[in-house]
């Protein structure tokens, strides 16, 4: 932490947060230090930039090769008609510096790789995987456990969603599904559809969960994984424990992701 150095502005700006004894002007600054990488500016990370911009987090990196089209509107919110066409990092970095000039937006338009996740994670302190696919859940999950950097996942699927916290000391993703599902198994929203305000729900746990994370307040979901039902609104929670045979977090862990083979179908670690 760089110290205290709130101006007047911020002081008003952030009195909400200031005021809160689990958060304090402590707390508020170690915001406005953190880095955080936002992997996805879709359905799960428009709230999740949203928050955690209005919320102070200093730097936010954003992630995303794709670009803005209009079907994307029922959802991800932080992109507007006159965007569509646009590449999504632009857009939603402009929507950050408007809500919050404090925040120092990264933009990286590119597609989380084997060849640059390293690097891109090294930058941050704490990653959001808003991503939508099994093959990128996979690599940010081995490349944040090997490096020991915390991160959140969420997941979205038609009117269900789910939201768990990897920490440098718990299970990580390969403990909870060790193997991706066949490709095809579980279709994306361009063909099921999604309810346009579930991701709302499930993104702002996650950007929750992130704030507690940086602040070091309550309990985050490590070895919990919090599912969510919209079509009853019913929450359940099923706890997971770490696997000794893991390959990633295990007692025999690989030493780098070049010993991974990332297939959309596979994402397996290779064999000796």
């Amino acid at each position: 932490m760089s110290g205290l150095s709130l101006d007047a502005t911020q002081l008003d700006r952030y009195s909400r947060h200031i005021i809160m004894d689990e958060v304090g002007a402590e707390g508020q600054q170690a915001l406005l230090d953190a880095r955080v990488l936002v992997i996805g500016a879709g359905g799960l990370g428009a709230p999740v930039i949203e928050y955690l911009a209005a919320a102070g987090v200093g730097t936010i990196g954003i992630a995303d090769d794709d670009a803005v089209e209009r079907s994307n509107l029922q959802r991800q919110v932080i992109h507007g008609d006159d965007d569509v066409g646009r590449p999504k990092v632009e857009s939603a970095a402009d929507f950050v510096r408007e809500l919050n000039p404090d925040i120092d937006v990264e933009t990286h338009a590119v597609r989380v790789e084997p060849d640059n996740a390293a690097s891109l994670v090294a930058e941050y302190d704490f990653v959001v995987d808003a991503s939508d696919n099994f093959r990128t859940r996979y690599l940010v999950n081995d490349v944040c456990t090997l490096s020991g950097t915390p991160f959140s996942h969420g997941a979205i699927y038609k009117f269900e969603g789910q939201v768990t916290t990897f920490t440098t000391d718990g299970p990580c993703y390969r403990c909870l599904f060790p193997e991706a599902p066949p490709e095809g198994m579980v279709a994306d929203c361009a063909t099921t559809g999604v309810l346009g305000v579930l991701p709302g729900t499930v993104g702002c746990i996650q950007a929750t969960e992130t704030v507690k994370s940086i602040i070091g307040v309550g309990e985050v979901l490590e070895g919990r994984m919090l599912f969510y039902d919209a079509m009853d609104m019913s929450f359940e929670e099923v706890e997971y424990r770490r696997n000794p045979d893991c390959p990633v977090c295990g007692e025999d862990p690989i030493d780098s992701i070049e010993d991974v083979e990332y297939t959309e179908s596979s994402c397996a670690v290779r064999a000796d």
